[in-house]
Formats: structure tokens, sequence, C-alpha cells
């Protein structure tokens, strides 16, 4: 789900408010960047529980990979057979989450479970069942677990792919420059973090996430976890290397977006290199409800191989990731039985 990217804005949020966030993170497995894929273009993301334990406690908190760590082998094993197969079973996408959060010692936890057309959680009443399964597994691991269903059928922000989905959560870290669902987001899930953690208020917990933003303490503090885990603490969203061939999908009419299939996306972000191409993606300049003209750019791919890219655009019109309002889906032509 294009959506990890929060994981670099809540972190440091958290973190520099005084509480302590070792945030174990997966790659990808049927996703174009998971946020291990993300973070590890900034600073390295394998490490022992042993270095992990001794980071957080240092600067608050660190995003690693979960996998390098081994505190849940286990899911290790299990993942590596998941990822060629682009399977996530229910059963086993509990064990993977409850598994490592228990292991790194998590007491205080907020799930978000992103719901929709092309997630891994169709409607909000499956949603509210993987709420209740993980809420009980955590009772029983003894963890306070909070849950917060969002809308999962459009990507969060702009972008999906390691390169952009970087560049685009440093903008926001650095300037507050960056789409509104991926602000809203990432302050909504770190304000009930800080009210779990007892820093914020009930109710108070997304004006302080919002302040920690504005204000730069959680650009200081991300650059302390990116120089912890052994990365270049003066990096910016300039220096972010972007796959070198691109080119856009342009809209077919005049009209609003009516369909967008976020799982396409996705698709199209796989086939142009992502997430072991870091600098292969896509950037989408339009999204559902948003108007667009005819010609005018819907998406636009990276890719780091020439050939990826002519296989993604290649895709990418033949089964287009988007609908507008009183497009020509498919023509049929009359077919006379004989």
């Amino acid at each position: 789900m294009p959506g990890n990217k929060i994981t670099l804005l809540i972190v440091p949020i958290i973190a520099a408010n005084g509480l302590l966030i070792p945030k174990t993170s997966s790659r990808a497995i049927t996703g174009a960047g998971g946020t291990a894929d993300l973070m590890e273009i900034l600073a390295p993301v394998e490490f022992t529980a042993a270095q992990i334990k001794e980071m957080t406690e240092k600067v608050g908190g660190v995003i690693v990979w979960g996998g390098a760590t081994n505190i849940a082998p286990a899911d290790d094993k299990l993942i590596k057979i998941e990822y060629p197969l682009s399977i996530d079973p229910h059963c086993q996408l509990l064990a993977s989450i409850m598994a490592k959060k228990g292991a790194v010692g998590a007491q205080k936890v907020v799930m978000d479970i992103p719901t929709g057309l092309g997630t891994k959680i169709p409607d909000v009443k499956s949603g509210r069942k993987l709420a209740r399964d993980l809420i009980s597994l955590g009772e029983r691991l003894g963890m306070d677990i909070d849950c917060a269903l969002t809308y999962g059928s459009s990507p969060v922000g702009r972008t999906v792919g390691p390169g952009l989905e970087v560049i685009e959560a440093l903008k926001v870290l650095e300037s507050m420059e960056g789409p509104n669902s991926l602000i809203e987001k990432s302050i909504a899930l770190a304000g009930m973090l800080l009210e779990m953690g007892g820093v914020a208020a009930k109710g108070k917990g997304r004006e302080l996430a919002l302040e920690t933003l504005k204000n730069g303490k959680a650009l200081a503090k991300f650059k302390e976890i990116v120089e912890i885990q052994g990365g270049d603490s003066t990096v910016t969203s300039k220096d972010i290397k972007l796959g070198g061939f691109t080119a856009e999908v342009n809209a077919p009419a005049n009209g609003y977006i009516i369909e967008f299939d976020n799982k396409r996306i996705v698709q199209i972000a796989r086939l142009a290199g992502a997430p072991n191409d870091k600098g292969s993606g896509v950037v989408i300049h339009k999204k559902r409800g948003e108007m667009v003209e005819e010609g005018g750019p819907v998406i636009t791919i990276y890719a780091e191989k020439e050939e990826k890219l002519a296989e993604a655009l290649k895709s990418a019109r033949e089964i287009p990731p988007i609908v507008v309002e009183g497009m020509l889906i498919e023509q049929v032509a009359d077919v006379t039985e004989v």
C-alpha cells in the first residue's frame, strides 16, 4: 500500500516529544516500496535487536528493517516465500505484525488499517474485524493497541516508489510542502500515539503533532535518527536521485477522474522497477474527483532502465489506472454468430 512514507514523519514527531519509538518495518511484499525500502535510501536499516535498543535510547527512535533483527525469524522465512508469490494471508498478516511488535517490547501501538478498493482490506467491515483481532491479540501479549481505519483506495500523497516517496516525506519535514493527505494522515496517527503515551491530553494529540512538524523539531529529530543509523544527516529532498527515464500517461478526454485504481498504480510502479530500483516509481498528478484536460498528464512514470519504462508504459496504456467521465473504455464490434 503506497503510504509507508508516513512512518518517516510519525517516528520523528513521536521521538521529538520524548517518547521511545523503535520502529521495525518491512520491505515490500506486494507493494512498490516498504518503509525499510524507503529508509534504506537515507541510512542503513539492518541492525541487531541490541543495536536497535541502544540507538533508540540515545535518540528516541529508529526506522529499521525488521528482517535483519532476527527478532521474528519464522516470520522472515515466510515473507521470503510470500514475496515472489505476491500473497499475504490474513492469519499470517496478524502474526507478522504482532510478532515484531511484541519482540521489540512495544507497549503502546497504533495500527493504521487502510481500507477500500485495491487495499488488502476491501471494506470497513473487514477492517473492523482485523482491528478486533489485533486488539484481542495485543491484550494477550500485554500490549495496548489502538486501530485507525483509514481511506486507502487512493495513495497517501502523490508518489509511489522509494525515491519519490522519500522526496515527498522530506519536503514535508523541511518546509511543510506536500499533499494534504500525507500531512493529515501522519499527524492523525502521531496524535493518537502522543495521547496514548501521555504527552498530549485527550483530543490534543493532532495539534501537538502538527506543531512538531511546523516548528522544525521533527526534522531535527529525523536528522538525528538518520545519523545514528549511519546515514548522512545533511541530506535534503534535492539530493535524492531518481531514474533517468520518464514517460507521461495523459488524459484521454476532458472531464473529472471518476475512478482511480490504486492497485494498478502499484503494478505500474513495480513494472518500472520499484522497489528494487530505488529511483523508479510513479508520480500522480491527478486523483479521483480532480479535473483533467485532454492530453494533460495524469501520471509520470520514472524508471532506471529504459526497457522497464517501456514495459510499465505499455501496461498503463493497455489497462489505464484511471477512468475519466465520458471516456470510451472499450469498443465492442457487432459479432454475427455463424
